[in-house]
């Protein structure tokens, strides 16, 4: 597939339709804030390839009579997806919300536009959905990270106006943030495949149209944004209505995030917050019910499958389940992994051979030195960061993805 690219400096939303594009003036907004409209198509009709269908199954699972017994539980899974349950997976696109929050979208809005010369752009998905964005352009300025473009994935309830752009902000980055279909100035609805195609018109645009590479690119997601929590569903569900929640989960609102991730090739580097009281199963004080922690090692199993054996498994699971620095660094020196061994190995590996994930790194070696191994790649692929789920990375916090 092609891409078409079109670009109208002006104060109006832009609609897109299949002969072409209106331009129709947005009522009520204040002069301060214009827009420059991006206008975005993938010529393609399908959308971004992201969720697989439920597996079937042979003999009764492809019967009428099979089609029939489901079909109740297919049409309440439909209706609670559509209804309460889109809303309770992303309550920011509840527009009573969504007004309640109004003037304090327009003063972050006014504040990325005044103090740091912001852009706003509406970008067009492949689905019709039009993605509001605001585009921070350091790369003129003095400083290490302006070349370096930071897209902010922003969570459940969040806003580029006021979500963490703030943290790249102050460390000196071009910034590009966007906002969730059906979140302020966006359309649409928030469903998974619709969040796919609205990030992949968001990487388009910053390649295509503000000229960034590929490898000067970061993605910074919080929380739900970006697909960076592993899809669960909570322990505490009454067993009556378990096997409903479960399939209408599957079925409509599947955050395959570990799959997505697996299939990315670049660095990685994941932010476990040790008092989340969001991504956990039990509690924030069970630390090993931390969603994170199987997102980290479904990663590792992937990329580093001969290093990860189940004696390596325990001694990461070791790892994470420490509560302090002082008991991760105990738990570390306890296995007197050997940080210069562990690069030696993986740099002498990629240099010879340069293949694309998984690795056979390990294939060969006894397990002392697969155990030192994963818990070196362990420390450099997940970061602790000890505050709760709501709180702002501060820039200190904020680092690039480690890599060979």
């Amino acid at each position: 597939a092609g891409w078409s690219f079109h670009f109208l400096p002006s104060s109006a939303w832009v609609s897109f339709g299949e002969s072409g594009f209106q331009a129709q003036t947005k009522k009520g907004q204040e002069s301060l804030l214009t827009a420059s409209c991006f206008i975005y198509r993938k010529l393609s009709k399908g959308g971004v390839s992201l969720l697989k269908p439920e597996p079937k199954h042979r003999g009764a699972a492809d019967s009428l009579l099979n089609s029939v017994r489901t079909l109740p539980c297919h049409i309440i899974s439909y209706l609670i997806a559509h209804s309460f349950g889109r809303r309770m997976l992303y309550p920011g696109s509840v527009g009573l919300l969504q007004k309640a929050m109004r003037p304090m979208l327009q003063q972050g809005q006014a504040r990325l536009i005044e103090e740091y010369d912001g852009q706003r752009n509406k970008l067009v998905a492949c689905d019709g959905n039009e993605i509001d964005t605001m585009f921070v352009d350091r790369r003129g300025q003095r400083g290490p990270h302006g070349k370096t473009l930071v897209i902010c994935c922003e969570g459940n309830a969040g806003f580029y106006e006021v979500g963490c752009m703030n943290t790249p902000l102050d460390g000196g980055y071009s910034v590009l943030g966007w906002n969730h279909p059906g979140f302020a100035g966006s359309t649409g609805v928030p469903f998974p495949q619709n969040e796919a195609n609205a990030m992949d018109v968001v990487i388009q645009f910053a390649v295509h149209k503000l000229g960034f590479q590929l490898h000067d690119i970061v993605v910074y997601a919080w929380s739900i944004g970006g697909f960076t929590g592993k899809q669960s569903v909570r322990t505490d569900q009454p067993l009556c209505i378990r096997p409903l929640v479960t399939h209408t989960v599957r079925q409509y609102m599947n955050l395959n995030n570990a799959e997505q991730l697996c299939k990315y090739q670049g660095p990685v580097l994941l932010i476990r917050r040790t008092k989340d009281e969001i991504i956990t199963t039990t509690g924030p004080e069970d630390i090993m019910s931390n969603r994170g922690n199987d997102l980290l090692l479904q990663l590792l199993q992937y990329r580093y499958p001969k290093v990860m054996t189940e004696d390596s498994l325990r001694a990461v699971r070791q790892w994470l389940s420490a509560g302090s620095q002082i008991e991760e660094a105990s738990v570390y020196s306890g296995y007197e992994v050997d940080d210069d061994w562990c690069l030696s190995v993986l740099q002498s590996y990629q240099t010879d051979r340069e293949t694309p994930f998984p690795w056979s790194v390990g294939e060969d070696m006894m397990l002392e030195g697969r155990r030192q191994l994963a818990l070196f790649l362990a420390r450099k692929y997940m970061r602790n960061f000890e505050t709760t789920h709501c709180t702002p990375l501060p820039i200190t916090e904020f680092h690039v993805p480690w890599k060979l």
